[in-house]
């Protein structure tokens, strides 16, 4: 467990510090004035001032900011800011600002990803068996056969397989592939399994082989794709209610899966270990420029919605109101993460 908690907070860390590392070039780039850069919660460990800003490390490996002079001073009206404050700037450079931080996590997955496929096997989208009885038997679908798309959906991953059918509703599967050379399409109903409460389509997919090197920068991205995908299609089954908080995971939950697939790939080998945790990051890392931007108080999406009002508007919206909802939305959001956290140690110790 020792090494899978500093492996977490290694990833952790990373992904952290290019998040705000994208907020801290684009505001250094456009003239804004960055008071701190850290990385860490709680009691500061090191600081140092250099220039402008103050550098700090801090306790608690989870978390960070990047400080603008006046982004969160409730009454900015009523101070004094000069034109290299963050209030001041202008509102497309703090747009560029705000994006900044999830916009280098993608950036972040992608490197990660590039990294991943130019050195590991791809799961390209073969059928490798069929179960008896099963869907997509009954369609047609015979081992050997390449999923060319699903129901419009251009496939490139087998997981991307397994996703589909993991988040079908037990809707009509129309499904293009190919077969020794030629492209087929056949219709299927996924069937549901009430012991997992969830459709199958009765197949097992993938078949290993290395990306050739003129290939790996665009597979990479449909790696990346994939985890978006997966983030955005599960946010949407938790907004329905079709998720439940046993679903979620915090940091504890978090250091599980992380011991678990350690646990898992460790008798394979170091290198097997590096290219599953840089897999890992990869999904972390979509995940934390996903969660970023949904558009909720205090996080960067919700103070996006702010600028964009004010493109609308033509003039701010007061910062005091401003301030007041982003400060409502940071104690709803620490009240779920201390409710997800005593969640994660509940399902922990069972």
């Amino acid at each position: 467990m020792l090494v899978s908690l500093i492996i977490f907070f290694i990833i952790f860390c990373v992904l952290v510090t290019t998040h705000e590392l994208g907020h801290f070039l684009i505001a250094k780039a456009n003239g804004i004035r960055v008071l701190e850069f850290f990385i860490g919660m709680g009691p500061v460990l090191w600081k140092k001032k250099k220039g402008e800003t103050t550098y700090s490390i801090r306790l608690l490996p989870i978390g960070g900011a990047c400080v603008f002079e006046g982004e969160d001073v409730m009454d900015a009206e009523n101070q004094e800011f000069d034109e290299r404050s963050f209030p001041n700037a202008n509102v497309w450079a703090r747009i560029a600002v705000l994006f900044g931080g999830p916009f280098f996590n993608f950036i972040t997955a992608m490197i990660l990803a590039i990294i991943v496929v130019a050195n590991s096997s791809w799961a390209y989208p073969v059928v490798a068996g069929l179960t008896e009885d099963s869907a997509a038997a009954d369609a047609g679908l015979m081992e050997g056969d390449t999923i060319v798309s699903i129901n419009g959906e251009k496939i490139h991953l087998a997981s991307e397989v397994t996703l589909i059918s993991q988040f079908s509703q037990g809707g009509p599967m129309h499904i293009v592939y190919e077969r020794d050379g030629q492209v087929n399409s056949t219709d299927l109903i996924p069937r549901y399994d009430s012991e997992d409460d969830r459709y199958y389509m009765g197949l097992y997919m993938g078949k290993y082989d290395k990306v050739s090197p003129s290939k790996v920068i665009p597979y990479a991205w449909y790696d990346v794709w994939y985890y978006l995908k997966t983030t955005y299609r599960s946010l949407a089954l938790l907004v329905q209610g079709k998720l439940s908080l046993n679903d979620v995971s915090g940091p504890v939950g978090m250091v599980k899966i992380v011991d678990d697939t350690y646990e898992a790939v460790s008798p394979y080998g170091v290198w097997s270990v590096i290219l599953t945790m840089l897999e890992l990051a990869i999904l972390l890392s979509v995940n934390l420029g996903v969660m970023n931007l949904l558009p909720f108080p205090a996080l960067d999406g919700g103070r996006l919605i702010f600028q964009f009002v004010e493109v609308v508007r033509g003039k701010p919206v007061p910062r005091d109101k401003e301030g007041m909802v982003h400060l409502v939305g940071m104690v709803i959001l620490l009240a779920f993460m201390v409710v997800v956290v005593i969640n994660d140690v509940s399902k922990f110790m069972r």
